[in-house]
């Protein structure tokens, strides 16, 4: 028998981490931006019941903000990565394993608690996460996280289930695919939403009673296991293990445009560092590095040019100095003066494993450089990114990203720690 997997969710993530540490927000609209404070990447239900989607851009919305009196944040990432640990940490004693899917989803492993009340038991979940973080979630229990992900969202959109629903049921997991449409099932695109449509298939009941061959035809095997899981036949278990990555990018709009390649280097060498800390935080070492910038596109009236230049790693490393010096010598072919360049970025691949790279022969003794990242990566983990950095950096860093109406790091910064007085 197949091990039950439950999917929970954080609601409305961003604005719930701004909400546990600012009581201002509770019951008003509130939206948080992207990057750079572009466009509304997460809204309160009061902002979607203003008209407020996903994506519009902030300079769109000003005079509804003015308006309805809209609470404005800026992406605060810090604030959000710790209150998934706590999250995750409340999660711990109620499930055998988990995976976590992105920053707001958890997939949960209940074997072993089959024969409990899992409904009760996802209620007590999530009172003790609301208890430790203040922030609401919904559950959904299923035999396959494509089941899963599909009563997460009844457990969302349906208030008679109270925040968590068990498609376990076959009356209820019936009922509800029956009405859910093809376009929201988890792994279907635009395209394949279009392609079913057109052969009449609309809901996830529907697509569930595909002919298997039918569905390999129509969307490979991707659309076949798609149907499985429908059907309760798990693709593949919880992942304990996080698949290798194929690349790894760490790119950066700015907040003021740059002119100057002194100033894109130092964009460039954070980027590069980062990658680097990166890499190492997974065990890999690269093989090519590529760096890119260009202009604001948006823009077509002003000055348009996009440089990009890649460079092979010999040998494979995850030493963010060999990744800075490498990223100079791309962005010194690819640059070009008289242009304002908005957004810059490093980019990864041939990824492998450090204790699989591939050893060359006048190779040097890199223990000592082992040593002096892991320090760079120590004294940036207990104080902060960047703490430590290059002397390319520079110290004005005017390319920095526009984050004008950021909250504190409530958790993550001592001078920031929120202070009670009674």
């Amino acid at each position: 028998m197949t091990a039950p997997i439950a999917l929970i969710d954080c609601n409305n993530y961003y604005v719930s981490c701004e909400r546990a540490f600012d009581a201002s927000l509770i019951g008003v609209p509130v939206i948080v931006l992207s990057n750079n404070d572009g466009c509304a990447i997460a809204r309160s239900a009061e902002a979607k019941a203003l008209g407020i989607k996903m994506g519009d851009p902030l300079h769109h919305l000003r005079d509804l903000i003015r308006q309805h009196e809209i609470r404005v944040r800026s992406s605060n990432y810090a604030l959000y990565g710790d209150m998934q640990r706590r999250v995750v940490a409340a999660c711990e004693a109620f499930v055998r394993d988990f995976e976590i899917y992105s920053i707001d989803e958890i997939f949960l492993d209940l074997a072993g608690f089959e024969d409990r009340d899992l409904v009760g038991h996802a209620h007590q979940l999530r009172n003790q996460v609301l208890r430790w973080t203040a922030i609401p979630t919904c559950v959904g229990i299923a035999n396959t996280k494509t089941l899963a992900k599909l009563a997460n969202a009844t457990a969302k959109k349906h208030p008679r289930f109270g925040g968590v629903a068990d498609l376990r049921n076959d009356r209820i997991r019936d009922d509800v695919m029956r009405v859910f449409p093809i376009e929201d099932v988890w792994g279907v695109g635009r395209a394949t939403a279009m392609k079913l449509t057109t052969l009449g298939i609309t809901t996830a009941a529907a697509l569930r009673d595909m002919p298997m061959k039918q569905a390999r035809g129509v969307g490979t095997v991707v659309l076949e296991r798609l149907v499985a899981e429908l059907r309760g036949v798990p693709s593949n278990a919880i992942e304990a293990v996080e698949p290798q990555r194929k690349g790894m990018a760490v790119t950066r709009s700015f907040g003021t445009p740059v002119t100057d390649f002194g100033a894109m280097m130092g964009a460039l060498s954070q980027y590069a560092l980062r990658a680097g800390e990166k890499l190492r935080q997974h065990g890999l070492v690269a093989g090519r590095l590529t760096a890119f910038f260009h202009t604001n596109r948006h823009k077509p009236d002003s000055p348009q040019y996009a440089g990009s230049r890649a460079t092979t790693l010999h040998p494979m490393t995850s030493d963010s100095l060999e990744l800075i010096a490498a990223a100079r010598r791309c962005a010194d072919r690819a640059w070009r003066d008289g242009y304002a360049y908005t957004k810059a970025g490093i980019l990864l691949d041939d990824l492998t494993s450090a204790a699989d790279r591939p050893r060359t022969l006048f190779e040097g003794d890199s223990e000592r450089r082992d040593k002096l990242m892991a320090a760079i990566d120590d004294i940036n983990g207990r104080f902060g990114k960047f703490t430590l950095v290059t002397a390319g950096h520079g110290f004005r860093r005017q390319w920095r990203l526009r984050s004008d109406m950021r909250s504190p790091a409530w958790t993550t910064s001592i001078a920031e720690v929120p202070i009670v007085r009674a």
